[in-house]
């Protein structure tokens, strides 16, 4: 079982930052494909950005391409999701997660595994 803890979310005027993090105990953790979701509210969750397991491939969704960068750190076993420019629209729940060799980072269906999500509000 591969246990996700997110945190980094809050409140933050329109234009601000904030910087997401994943961490995971998990000591295959170069071996998983990372992604980061968000869910705003009455909308269906989507992907914002995931980081392929071999490093080699990172994805976006079109809004946050040159406002967020997704990026991980092995040894302490965490994913980051630096967001810029924050913008009202960002505003959502914000959950990692992990999937074993994913190929296609942008799969959601894919991940079995998942944080517990946390809140980014954006004021404008």
């Amino acid at each position: 079982q591969v246990q996700l803890v997110e945190s980094g979310g809050g409140l933050v005027q329109a234009g601000g930052s904030l910087r997401l993090s994943c961490t995971t105990s998990v000591l295959t953790f170069p071996m998983y494909t990372m992604g980061w979701f968000r869910q705003a509210p009455g909308k269906e969750r989507e992907f914002v950005a995931g980081i392929v397991w071999a490093g080699d491939n990172i994805d976006y969704v079109d809004s946050v391409k040159g406002r967020f960068t997704i990026s991980r750190d092995i040894a302490s076993k965490t994913v980051y999701l630096q967001m810029n420019r924050l913008k009202a629209e960002d505003t959502a729940d914000y959950f990692c997660a992990a999937s074993w060799k994913l190929s296609n980072p942008v799969a959601q269906s894919e991940y079995p595994y998942w944080g517990q999500g946390t809140r980014v509000t954006v004021s404008s």
